[in-house]
């Protein structure tokens, strides 16, 4: 047989062809609506992109993004420990975390001198790694403090690459209050820039900071709006003090969250740099590459089964990453828990090195170029953030925005909206609303109590700009609430509340729903004991009882439901059964069952959140 090429065995792929493959699996189900999602800025995530031409992309500077750690530790010979191990461990970048900064979480170091501050870096050489401040109201004083411990080494600012990280506008947005009005705070960081200038500084003085948006709720495009408005406000504020376009660009660094949405976190840190090329271009600058610092999303760490916590930021860190970070600090796995240990900053660390150095995947300016999926989503955000930007430029810029509650009451609606989202399980958590581990074993973290905050001297004096401050919140905690709960009564009584699988027909009917049911009850700490199904009635309703529950669920097929729903339910009501539950919802018999006892059916897509809120207080009465 004469040879062909193997393409032309092959009938070619198309869409077209593609397309009626799926329509023949769907079998006239609504396309859109099983394969079609939306971001929360209602942008379309299609199940299948064709390649792109790569659109001109802004990138980091050469080179693989800095692996950078926190140190937060209220002891000096703590920080310097754990500053020192982790540089030695292959980090080389650090983010001095101020206890009464946001981000501290309690903790943070508790310098108020420039003796403090050196303790708290002994033996850590300045010149050799990048550096971030993280001092939130606490701002000035902590860079006051570290050029003070520069002078004192003999340390040049030249030599140094420092970002100052002062960030009035975060502050303003994450505490409710900036200290001062934003007209004496604008000129206090011109002045300020000028007087780390003359010293030598060539760092990045202001930070524009997406933490207090994404914690509370923010979508990325409000996030990139809310970052650009506050960038733009600082390049403005350092212009009007005297200084060049130029020379205030440089001193701008912005942080980005990274979280475990591999797609959304490339696209919205290569969105970001476009964005910032805009602005660069309205005040015709030639563009630089901006400095970018990203960290892993504390609204997503779980206090419940923390160790899946690795794999989100390890997946953050390498979207992060790709997308084009600076530095990337990985959050360590224990860190909603309390101050992490040693072992759980070198994970944090590791994993980023395994990335760079082993993975390789610094290597390639911008991996995501030319992937229609990637290109479609970081134009399309680019876009969603630009309006986001011009809306809070029209209520008059990002702190008049904030003054107002304009900003707030948009980011509101988003967190109410991913609230029911993870309610209902649309926004799955693993470790707290999907495959909750109740026999987990508790983790280590050190021993440190948290430290007061600190007097701040904020950015001035006098009348003060205040708003409603953006809450702070991460999204297991509505679950991890109903676990605690589920924890202190077994420790009262020795067991958990249990609720009672009243599993009807035979293993194969009934085996998939009882899965689910038990896996879904253990998200609230409530226990679901297994068995093997019921051969009557009878020894139904005994089992119940003598399981001592207060709960029953129903589980099997809609099939078996036909002729044993109702039965069953009557006789578990009748069995003393304080609740009872059917897992699915069968259309035909909802009245029925419900006229037969039944409280509430447990199915996807249900308000777990309070049917389990309602089911632990019943089943933990005493």
């Amino acid at each position: 047989m004469e040879d062909r090429p193997l393409a032309d065995l092959f009938e070619p792929a198309t869409r077209e062809r593609w397309r009626g493959l799926v329509d023949g699996v769907l079998k006239g189900a609504d396309f859109e609506k099983r394969l079609v999602a939306k971001t929360a800025d209602g942008i379309r995530i299609e199940p299948l992109y064709e390649r792109a031409e790569a659109a001109p992309q802004p990138t980091r500077a050469p080179g693989p993004w800095r692996v950078s750690m926190r140190v937060d530790h209220p002891d000096s010979e703590s920080a310097v420990s754990q500053a020192l191990s982790d540089l030695e461990g292959g980090a080389d970048a650090l983010a001095l975390v101020f206890a009464g900064a946001p981000a501290a979480r309690g903790f943070g170091l508790t310098a108020v001198s420039v003796d403090h501050l050196d303790a708290s870096l002994k033996n850590v050489m300045l010149p050799l790694i990048a550096l971030r401040l993280d001092a939130g109201p606490r701002g000035l004083e902590a860079a006051a403090l570290l050029r003070q411990l520069a002078e004192r080494r003999g340390d040049a600012l030249a030599d140094l690459d420092l970002d100052l990280g002062i960030d009035p506008v975060g502050t303003l947005a994450a505490t409710g209050t900036l200290g001062a009005v934003w007209d004496s705070v604008a000129p206090k960081l011109a002045e300020t820039l000028s007087e780390f200038d003359a010293a030598g500084f060539r760092g990045r003085l202001v930070l524009a900071d997406g933490r207090p948006y994404h914690e509370a709720g923010a979508s990325e495009a409000a996030e990139l709006g809310a970052v650009l408005a506050t960038a733009v406000a600082y390049l403005r504020a350092l212009e009007a003090g005297g200084h060049d376009l130029d020379r205030a660009r440089d001193a701008i660094a912005v942080l980005l969250v990274a979280d475990a949405d591999e797609f959304l976190t490339v696209a919205k840190f290569r969105a970001l740099r476009r964005l910032w090329a805009r602005v660069e271009a309205a005040c015709g600058l030639v563009p630089k590459p901006l400095r970018v610092h990203a960290e892993t999303a504390w609204r997503n760490m779980t206090r419940r089964d923390p160790f899946v916590n690795i794999l989100r930021t390890t997946m953050a860190s390498f979207s992060a990453g790709i997308g084009g970070a600076d530095t990337v600090t990985a959050l360590p796995y224990t860190q909603a828990l309390g101050m992490p240990d040693g072992f759980a900053r070198r994970v944090a660390r590791n994993s980023q090195i395994v990335l760079i150095e082993e993975s390789s995947l610094a290597r390639v300016a911008d991996p995501a170029a030319g992937a229609g999926g990637f290109e479609a989503l970081t134009a399309e955000l680019t876009e969603a953030a630009w309006a986001a930007f011009q809306t809070i430029e029209h209520e008059g810029g990002i702190v008049a925005s904030l003054s107002l509650g304009k900003l707030q009451g948009r980011i509101e609606e988003t967190r109410q909206t991913r609230a029911r989202n993870v309610a209902t399980r649309r926004e799955a958590l693993t470790g707290a609303t999907e495959f909750p581990f109740l026999a987990e074993k508790p983790v280590s973290v050190l021993d440190v109590d948290p430290v007061p905050t600190p007097p701040a001297s904020g950015f001035g004096s006098g009348a003060a700009v205040a708003c409603e401050a953006l809450p702070s919140s991460r999204l297991a905690e509505p679950y991890e609430a109903l676990r605690d709960a589920s924890d202190a009564y077994l420790a009262r009584t020795g067991r958990r509340p249990q609720v009672f699988l009243a599993n009807l027909g035979p293993l194969a009917a009934f085996n998939t729903r009882a899965t689910f049911a038990a896996n879904a009850f253990a998200a609230g700490g409530i226990e679901a004991p297994g068995n093997h199904g019921f051969a009557d009635l009878d020894e139904l309703a005994a089992a119940f009882k003598a399981s001592g529950a207060v709960l029953a669920c129903i589980c099997s097929s809609d099939k078996v439901y036909e002729a044993e729903a109702v039965p069953a339910a009557e006789a578990l009501a009748r069995a003393g059964a304080d609740t009872i539950y059917v897992a699915g919802k069968p259309a035909e018999l909802v009245e029925p069952l419900k006229a037969a006892g039944v409280h509430a059916f447990l199915h996807a897509g249900c308000d777990l959140q309070e049917l389990l809120t309602e089911g632990l207080k019943i089943g933990t009465r005493t």
